[in-house]
């Protein structure tokens, strides 16, 4: 009786076995969600395609621990609401262990809670404002001092006093200009006007025209999406010419540019942490798959870059641990370091942003950038500027998403 007992205890363990070596080899299903329309998809849909590629590259080599990746795009239409929602039915229905997207700040923030309340992750992959952080997302974009406040030295120490803020009306310029207005008149420069346009709007003229009459001696611009376009021909259209008054972007990289005239755009500059124009193999080689990937005319970016060295990070995580388990890829992140195109980024363990080295790049009429100044070495992430304490922050953030009826972006800018 002992020994039938026996007997039947092995062949449970060996079909529990057997079932459990079978699931080890199923697909790992992962979410992206980008905006593929509306305004935003101008930035995005380029993102969507480096995190493809990366996931294609890692399926070439066997996957993760022979397991493949299969990726369910969506598109989060340019609207907060259906980023939500999407986001909710991705992990909820769709199963993912993990979701690659999001461009602006109001995207990221309303979809926060929905992974916090699941306990899932999400990577993000553009500069922000910082003033965040969770332990269900990763960010893999600069924080401000990655980004925002080198670029507004840059221009202090060019000699630049006179400043004119430009944005889009949501969270990420608001913030932004706040932290560029305490740099800047801690360094006794001037403010000379701040504007603000609805995402996705094409009104332009007004702003341009008080840009005209304030004479700033440099314009810093937090203007997303496609309106891009039209405040730059209309900047052009003013006599505004980039030797007259330079402009300093933080969110118009290569792929925007190749929507815009990019002979009337060279001589102004943008800071980000990745050029296409950066010389090392490993860029080069990065530049050559995308391009072979996705069509020579194309260009590769800073957010495009920052997607797709987020899928190797999570994809060498699950490796470790063995499972996509995410506290178990959470705990094997931290400290993680990789040789990206951009150069060396680690994830930091205390905030879940990465170590990113800082360059600032001169639009060429190519519509490539020459690199004019650079940090030479990863930057530490710092998610909450000091200026303020996180509790002033949070009361500021709470301020502008009350003002826009619970929402993180003005509600003129939603469909």
């Amino acid at each position: 009786m002992k020994r039938a007992i026996g007997l039947a205890a092995v062949a449970i363990a060996w079909m529990i076995g057997g079932c459990r070596q079978g699931e080890s080899h199923q697909p790992i299903k992962v979410g992206i969600l980008h905006s593929l329309t509306g305004t935003m998809a101008l930035s995005e849909k380029a993102v969507c395609d480096g995190t493809l590629l990366a996931i294609e590259e890692i399926n070439a080599e066997g996957g993760v621990s022979g397991r493949e990746i299969q990726p369910v795009v969506v598109d989060g239409k340019s609207d907060w609401p259906t980023f939500a929602r999407e986001a909710e039915r991705l992990i909820t229905r769709e199963g993912v262990s993990v979701v690659f997207g999001c461009w602006t700040s109001a995207s990221r923030k309303t979809v926060k809670d929905v992974f916090e309340k699941h306990n899932n992750l999400l990577f993000y992959p553009v500069q922000y404002e910082g003033l965040e952080q969770s332990p269900n997302i990763v960010y893999t974009g600069a924080a401000p001092n990655q980004q925002i406040v080198p670029g507004v030295m840059w221009c202090i120490n060019k000699g630049w006093k006179r400043f004119f803020l430009i944005g889009s009306d949501y969270v990420f310029p608001r913030a932004a200009n706040e932290i560029m207005r305490a740099r800047i008149t801690a360094f006794r420069g001037r403010i000379v006007g701040e504007e603000y346009i609805l995402l996705g709007s094409r009104d332009v003229k007004k702003a341009v025209a008080r840009i005209v009459d304030a004479k700033p001696d440099v314009i810093l611009n937090t203007i997303n999406g496609d309106t891009n376009v039209a405040f730059f021909a209309e900047l052009r259209a003013a006599g505004i010419t980039p030797r007259c008054i330079p402009t300093m972007s933080f969110s118009i990289a290569e792929e925007e540019l190749a929507s815009m005239d990019t002979g009337t755009m060279a001589g102004d500059y943008t800071v980000w942490n990745y050029f296409q124009s950066i010389d090392s193999k490993e860029n080069l080689e990065f530049v050559a798959r995308f391009k072979s990937r996705h069509g020579a005319d194309r260009h590769t970016s800073d957010p495009i870059e920052a997607g797709y060295f987020g899928v190797h990070l999570w994809a060498e995580a699950v490796k470790k641990t063995g499972t996509d388990d995410v506290n178990a890829v959470r705990k094997a992140l931290a400290g993680q370091a990789m040789l990206a195109p951009e150069g060396i980024v680690v994830v930091d363990a205390a905030t879940q942003h990465t170590w990113k080295t800082v360059r600032i790049g001169q639009i060429r009429a190519d519509g490539q950038f020459e690199i004019v100044w650079t940090s030479h070495r990863p930057i530490r992430p710092v998610p909450y500027p000091p200026i303020k304490p996180k509790q002033g922050w949070d009361a500021f953030l709470d301020a502008l998403f009350q003002r826009w009826g619970n929402r993180w972006a003005n509600p003129g800018a939603l469909p």
